[in-house]
């Protein structure tokens, strides 16, 4: 499905995402940290909303995607790789809170980005309710990095990542459980957590 023109690969991502306009998270389908663990507790928390952006840039030789390594200096996930993202701000739409976080996480103009939909809302073992928002990027844009947030960011072909030979299951100790996990590891990029959750999910989506 990826080996075909831009314009199939795009025709084809879009038709299998959430639309834009379908703004209900109510109605929206749930994926989470606990579809590994169903065992664990779910928080009973008030959930906060988030979003993140996943960009798929579009270069000559295919897609693209944009991945972050937040900084050391972080008091959570440090040194973790992200997509560009965080809390919604008040009368935020999730795709206007993935933009806004990604220009001012990494610089990503948002002149260059075009979203397209929305994957599963995404329920995190922290108490957050993120809406991941896919769009398309323009090649060519420069990026400035937070360096309080982001010590680095780079492009992972979605090829890479749709290949389920290169997922796999890992486990660690949690809070006095043993948590399960997806995981990928590109080079000396090891992908796991909330951001190869929601790979799962882009995967289960277009190619289902």
């Amino acid at each position: 499905m990826l080996n075909g023109s831009r314009e199939e690969v795009r025709s084809w991502i879009t038709r299998h995402l959430d639309p834009l306009e379908d703004a209900d998270d109510a109605a929206r389908p749930i994926t989470s940290d606990f579809d590994l663990n169903p065992t664990h507790l779910a928080p009973d928390e008030t959930l906060k909303p988030a979003a993140v952006l996943v960009a798929l840039v579009e270069r000559e030789e295919g897609l693209g995607v944009l991945l972050t390594r937040r900084s050391d200096t972080l008091r959570r996930h440090t040194g973790q790789v992200a997509f560009p993202g965080g809390r919604c701000d008040p009368g935020e739409t999730v795709w206007q809170t993935a933009l806004r976080e990604a220009q001012e996480e990494i610089g990503l103009d948002r002149s260059f980005v075009t979203p397209i939909g929305y994957l599963d809302l995404y329920m995190t073992t922290l108490g957050y309710r993120i809406v991941p928002v896919i769009a398309r990027v323009a090649p060519g844009f420069a990026l400035t990095l937070n360096e309080s947030e982001v010590d680095a960011v780079f492009e992972v072909p979605l090829g890479f990542l749709m290949d389920q030979n290169n997922v796999e299951r890992h486990s660690r100790d949690w809070q006095g459980m043993t948590r399960h996990y997806y995981a990928i590891t590109f080079g000396e990029r090891y992908i796991w957590g909330v951001t190869a959750g929601i790979l799962r999910n882009l995967h289960d989506r277009i190619y289902r």
